[in-house]
């Protein structure tokens, strides 16, 4: 089920604008995803430009090499829709049967 949810939350912050490898990271911890490496990012960025669903471009940098851009395509747009609702659906589903559950709060 949780499949893609990463690629969604990449796709999702593109939408902030075009960003590198370390900027994405630095976006999705901003956002509460601190587990999330720079290093673990940059395969899955790679499977969605193999995918069609980003686009890159490079640009120079300050002093070093220049970087390569990831933006979401019109597909990977569309597909960050598609993997909202389905994401909200199954969240809400998952919501209703763990609602009634009360957590004990252990010392």
């Amino acid at each position: 089920m949780l499949r893609g949810v990463l690629d969604l939350c990449l796709l999702a912050v593109m939408q902030e604008g075009p960003a590198y490898g370390y900027e994405m990271t630095k976006r999705l911890r901003g956002r509460g995803l601190s587990m999330v490496g720079e290093g673990s990012i940059y395969p899955l960025l790679a499977r969605l430009e193999r995918d069609g669903l980003v686009e890159t471009y490079r640009e120079g940098s300050n002093g070093g090499p220049p970087r390569k851009y990831y933006r979401a395509s019109a597909l990977g747009r569309a597909t960050l829709a598609d993997g909202a609702v389905e994401w909200r659906s199954a969240r809400d589903s998952i919501d209703a049967v763990l609602g009634p559950f009360e957590v004990e709060v252990r010392s």
